[in-house]
């Protein structure tokens, strides 16, 4: 996809500096508060970890998760209760994920991807839809993964697409080989269906597709 724009060998603190930048655009761009969408999972934390301790008016940013286990906010699988622990210490309000949600517009969407191709939590059992009227749903993946069993709430793919600025980052060379795949369109994983629909949006008139940043 010619949106997408490749960035290789960044470490955390590298990553971090990036967001940082973005970030500080858009705070200074807008006088409203800066709503981001943000994974859970091994990799994001200890870029969180770095991108707190930078410059940057924390209170006027609410994050969302992308995603999260049905589990209490305290319990270790909790993606929202470890957010809590990094975010709002700096200022920064953590929302909850619920069924009831509208239709958020971020400033910002970062994603992961397992090497199934899931996206948030929409794996591909779960048939995620580029038209789901819904912005959170829940679900059950399956097979669940062994090392986090738990039912699932999920953004949906209109709901990560409303951002004029999607992250991936991808870690190793089997993720790198199944996202080049979804780009091409050579798949029907979820995140093949998601890059597809950014970029039939705009080429249907529908607004400008997010700009994709993939870090690897």
């Amino acid at each position: 996809m010619e949106n997408i724009d490749f960035i290789d060998g960044l470490d955390a603190p590298e990553i971090a500096d990036r967001l940082e930048a973005y970030l500080d655009w858009a705070l200074e761009a807008s006088a409203s508060d800066l709503t981001i969408a943000v994974p859970g999972g091994s990799t994001p934390f200890p870029i969180f970890e770095e991108l707190v301790t930078r410059d940057l008016d924390f209170s006027r940013v609410i994050v969302w998760p992308t995603d999260d286990r049905i589990v209490p906010e305290d319990h270790a699988a909790s993606n929202t209760g470890k957010m809590r622990a990094i975010f709002e210490p700096v200022g920064a309000s953590v929302v909850a994920l619920h069924e009831d949600a509208e239709m958020p517009d971020f400033a910002l969407v970062w994603l992961g991807m397992g090497a199934d191709g899931h996206i948030a939590s929409l794996f591909p059992n779960t048939d995620p839809q580029p038209d789901d009227p819904c912005a959170v749903r829940t679900l059950t993946p399956d097979p669940l993964p062994p090392e986090a069993p738990f039912d699932r709430i999920t953004l949906t793919i209109p709901a990560l697409l409303n951002a004029p600025l999607l992250v991936f980052v991808i870690r190793g060379d089997e993720k790198r080989a199944v996202f080049d795949s979804a780009a091409r369109g050579d798949s029907d994983l979820p995140v093949a269906r998601l890059l597809a629909e950014a970029k039939a949006s705009e080429a249907m008139g529908q607004g400008e597709a997010p700009q994709i940043t993939c870090f690897t």
